[in-house]
């Protein structure tokens, strides 16, 4: 049961005494070094971890999408990663330019055996942890600071020992004070410089210091704030990689890892989509996709996401949630009137505009850059409104209805939507949509051939029409004289079926681009007693499309009275 006072059980994370930190009026201008964690960190969290086969097409894809520096693997965990990260390097399947790394913790066996695994490697990264805060020494190891230093110290004397064993293969290193988020800056700033005087980096062979949100314990603010003071602090700046590794336990490992590059930090840790342990790392595809947005190339490409998509739920047997940033199913998706309104204006908009800054409301990211289309981008239920009928019919049929049509219309699919309880598809809308304007079986009134003559402004109309098709149908030869070709239509189904409209309002395009198109005509008519009744039609000939959609609204009047 949750406390009325939780400050008897909690306490508020304290500040970092920085009050000059310089990280909140920064910009983020270019992507950082991406590590990929998938393969060790979230292979760990999985209820069912990866076999070889699912692990070798994940690397695949992080090769394909352009990570350069893939974490493999625990190749002391067991024999079947083992197996793997040795059998990558012996199938000569590591590309040049990727630089494999593997995780080990400080212990003398473990380390010979991560180093056993890469043997014949042409390059990788050995990154060795231990932890280090208040919680680990007192509660964990029962150890006071000099003897979590020694560790460290202890570890990185192996690591340069063992890469002399193996100097055929080109040795990096990288040293994480594990739970470095929870623990004192000067402990975390102490081991590193510890295993900086062993490892001896320079500007030319940097060390990798990872400073890992090992659990998610404060604000992303903090965060930054710790990122910003090691980066004043450590010695030898220019001869290390400050990397960050953030968990997402306070919902924010994402806004951390994008603080931490601002307060100084050279490269990120994570994995696709956020997949980790407890609530999980951070999601490599929304921080670089965050940076796209904002006019930086992340030097990662997801351009197909659906496929990164399909790839990353076989391998984890994770599903990428439907509102997951970016690469969800209902991301770009609006059912709700107002959004859809705002997004079918902006897309009128930009073409409007035809220039390539993007700027559509409730879209930071065009869809189509991630291989999406636009047809999802608007999808109908009870919530919708005209602005969302409207898009499907366009995006689906080619139709660009006249504003009040669009609100017409809608009232049909609100009341169609209400009835069925669900998301209505563009077959739904198109089935709708031919029902109430009468454009498809049996018609009252179905236009079978005319002729147009006469001089300008004295037109006459003779035309034949088959009447009551539902109830065998007579073909009928009626006639009509007007100052057009519209108002000539409109006399002869007045002296011929008794039908009065009234034309409003009209209006016309093309179906489509290019010279064989069909063009849509709508008609907008009031009866005698004050109705508004709407029609359309559809043909290759203008001329023919508008008789049609004179038609299509006769029939509305006879079938709905």
């Amino acid at each position: 049961m949750m406390l009325t006072d939780p400050s008897l059980k909690y306490r508020p994370f304290p500040q970092v005494d920085l009050p000059d930190r310089q990280w909140p009026s920064r910009v983020i201008t270019a992507p950082p070094r991406w590590l990929s964690t998938d393969m060790r960190d979230g292979n760990q969290s999985l209820i069912d971890p990866m076999n070889a086969e699912k692990k070798r097409r994940f690397f695949d894809l992080l090769v394909k999408v352009g990570v350069k520096e893939i974490e493999v693997g625990f190749p002391s965990a067991g024999a079947t990663e083992f197996d793997f990260i040795s059998g990558l390097v012996r199938d000569g399947a590591i590309p040049d330019d990727v630089i494999p790394q593997v995780l080990t913790q400080a212990r003398a066996d473990l380390i010979a055996t991560t180093f056993e695994s890469l043997r014949g490697a042409r390059q990788a990264i050995v990154h060795v942890y231990n932890a280090v805060s208040p919680a680990w020494r007192d509660i964990v190891f029962q150890m006071e600071r000099p003897q979590v230093r020694d560790i460290a110290i202890h570890a990185a004397k192996l690591l340069r020992d063992h890469a002399a064993a193996q100097p055929d293969t080109d040795w990096h290193f990288e040293y994480s004070p594990e739970t470095f988020s929870t623990a004192e800056l000067d402990f975390s700033l102490e081991c590193c410089e510890a295993v900086m005087e062993i490892l001896q980096p320079t500007p030319e062979r940097p060390l990798i210091l990872n400073l890992p949100a090992t659990v998610e314990c404060a604000t992303p603010n903090i965060y930054a704030d710790q990122i910003e003071w090691i980066c004043r602090n450590i010695s030898k700046r220019d001869s290390v990689v400050i990397s960050l590794h953030t968990h997402n336990d306070r919902g924010t490992g994402v806004a951390a890892a994008e603080l931490g590059i601002m307060a100084g930090a050279d490269r990120v840790e994570g994995c696709l989509f956020g997949n980790g342990e407890r609530t999980g790392n951070c999601d490599l595809v929304t921080v670089a996709l965050n940076m796209y947005t904002q006019g930086i190339n992340p030097g990662l490409d997801f351009s197909d996401i659906d496929e990164v998509i399909q790839t990353v739920e076989y391998c984890n047997q994770l599903p990428v949630h439907p509102r997951h940033p970016y690469a969800g199913e209902l991301v770009f998706t609006a059912f709700s009137g107002s959004h859809q309104d705002a997004i079918k204006k902006g897309f009128a908009a930009q073409e409007a505009r035809n220039d390539l800054i993007w700027n559509v409301p409730y879209l930071p990211i065009d869809p189509k850059d991630l291989g999406r289309d636009y047809e999802a981008v608007i999808r109908v239920n009870s919530q919708s409104g005209k602005g969302g009928v409207a898009w499907v019919l366009q995006q689906d049929k080619g139709y660009k209805l006249p504003k009040r049509m669009q609100a017409e219309f809608s009232k049909v699919v609100q009341a169609l939507a209400d009835g069925s309880s669900r998301e209505l598809n563009a077959a739904d809308i198109w089935g709708a949509f031919q029902d109430h304007y009468c454009l498809s079986g049996d018609q009252p009134y179905v236009l079978v051939d005319y002729q147009e003559g006469g001089a300008a402004g004295d037109r006459i109309f003779t035309g034949k029409i088959i009447h009551d098709t539902g109830k065998g149908g007579v073909e009928r030869s009626i006639s009509g004289r007007g100052n057009g070709l519209l108002s000539s239509v409109l006399a002869a189904m007045r002296d011929e079926f008794g039908v009065e409209l009234e034309i409003s309002d009209y209006n016309e395009h093309a179906i489509g681009a290019g010279s064989d198109v069909n063009a849509a005509a709508y008609v907008e008519c009031r009866t005698p007693d004050g109705r508004t009744v709407f029609g359309i039609g559809t043909d290759s000939d203008v001329a023919t499309a508008s008789v049609k959609a004179v038609l299509s609204a006769a029939n509305g009047i006879a079938v709905r009275g």
